[in-house]
């Protein structure tokens, strides 16, 4: 392991870290400090603050209470680790990032299940008739780690050098 792969990784975990931090500071701010019972606050023209307590998977698919919400824990925390094999592995800045975000993203989303066997999402876009699903910043570093490993799969010569 060289320098570049250990400062690679570290930045990694540091984002993961970092976007574990903020992901549950927001919900404990929204589900704390925000009066949210009386409907949704209008942050923007384009996004409200609105509480949804997510039960599921992406989406809000596959709701589950009980034994699907442990089933949906133990998913996750087998990805978590699948995820941190492959950080460990690749030598590849560029997939590092994108799965640091996706191990951060994943761990606030187990938290929550764990805590309150469900995800608490609360931040609503929408424009002109058409309206996103209610996520958080966990479903955002997530769907941006995502992203990220896709652009990389489409041009993989030029983001890095391969795997061994």
């Amino acid at each position: 392991m060289n320098d570049t792969d250990r400062r690679g990784r570290g930045a990694a975990i540091i984002l993961a870290v970092t976007i574990l931090l903020l992901d549950q500071a927001t919900k404990l701010f929204v589900l704390h400090r925000l009066d949210l019972s009386q409907g949704p606050i209008n942050v923007l023209p384009v996004m409200d603050l609105t509480l949804v307590w997510n039960r599921g998977i992406s989406y809000g698919l596959l709701q589950s209470e009980g034994l699907g919400r442990w089933l949906l824990v133990a998913f996750t925390a087998v990805a978590v680790v699948a995820l941190s094999v492959w950080l460990w592995r690749t030598q590849r800045p560029l997939v590092q990032i994108a799965v640091g975000l996706i191990i951060g993203g994943a761990i606030g989303n187990l938290i929550d299940r764990v805590a309150y066997g469900a995800v608490v999402d609360f931040v609503h876009l929408y424009y002109a008739g058409f309206s996103w699903y209610v996520f958080n910043v966990a479903d955002a570093a997530i769907v941006v780690g995502v992203v990220v490993l896709l652009i990389d799969s489409l041009f993989p010569g030029r983001t890095a050098q391969t795997d061994p």
